[in-house]
């Protein structure tokens, strides 16, 4: 399939296929006149990256584990134990926020904010 077929098959841009092929997360056989033409399960590929995208999945995550994800001996396994890894990432990340937003909230109170919290003081970096 060539890339205009694909683009449409997958809803994204000629573009973002050409992006994806630089970072080396999709192949495509070229033909003598430089035609791009990309195997049937390419279409599967790109909605595989997109949604991996919508979870939060950065294409160097991707891309790390595309590979494996397609050679695994149960694929579905393989995906459920990267999305129970980005889950805790998430969730960590989450505490971190809320633990910011604790300490925002309370320089606010103060009537300097940016003076070194009470609790801060003594800690070096």
């Amino acid at each position: 399939m060539r890339i205009g077929e694909l683009a449409q098959a997958c809803a994204v841009s000629r573009d973002t296929l050409r992006f994806y092929e630089q970072r080396g997360l999709i192949r495509a056989q070229r033909s003598a006149n430089g035609y791009r033409h990309y195997p049937g399960d390419t279409v599967q590929l790109v909605m595989f990256i997109r949604t991996a995208q919508r979870l939060g999945f950065s294409l160097g995550e991707i891309g790390s584990n595309v590979e494996q994800l397609w050679q695994a001996a149960d694929p579905d396994q393989a995906v459920v134990a990267l999305l129970h890894d980005k889950l805790a990432l998430v969730e960590q990340r989450l505490d971190e926020l809320q633990q910011l937003r604790g300490e925002l909230r309370e320089r606010l109170s103060l009537a300097c904010p940016l003076r070194p919290s009470p609790t801060l003081q003594g800690v070096s970096k």
